[in-house]
């Protein structure tokens, strides 16, 4: 009868570090889960700095003055165009440094990475800089050229 209990006890003793053994695994699986969940973080990073160095913030075509007489510019329109990279950038349009809204006098035409500023019914008081301006995340670029309207003497 002495005999017994230890027979009975290794079992016992033998099952629990089974049962330890057993999810010793899923806990690994799960060690490994933690980094990798913790680490959700820097792939974010990865593909913007790689996006920002594969694509650089540029004008591909920069804009170019327009000049116009006086007599064929009333009621003409100009069109200022510039051709950008990447195509998510954004752009913004000014006139001798303060923002143009968009109006029935300016309209902006954005088309992939092609971008216009169409200035309808040109006035003599629309002569000056036009400036485009290019943001992608913090960075910025800008593109400028002047409207000329020469009166006739």
């Amino acid at each position: 009868s002495e005999a017994k209990p230890p027979k009975e006890e290794t079992p016992k003793g033998i099952s629990p570090v089974k049962a330890k053994k057993t999810p010793s695994p899923a806990d690994a699986e799960r060690r490994k889960l933690r980094p990798g969940s913790g680490g959700e973080k820097p792939p974010e990073e990865p593909p913007f700095t790689y996006q920002l160095k594969a694509v650089p913030l540029k004008f591909v075509k920069e804009m170019k003055d327009i000049v116009l007489t006086e007599a064929e510019s009333v009621g003409s329109s100009a069109i200022f165009e510039v051709l950008i990279s990447p195509s998510t950038a954004i752009t913004s349009w000014m006139k001798d440094g303060s923002n143009i809204r968009e109006s029935p006098k300016h309209k902006f035409i954005a088309d992939g990475k092609d971008r216009k500023l169409h200035i309808i019914d040109v006035q003599l008081s629309d002569a000056g800089e036009y400036t485009c301006v290019l943001r992608l995340g913090n960075k910025e670029k800008t593109s400028t050229a002047k409207l000329i309207v020469e009166g006739i003497c």
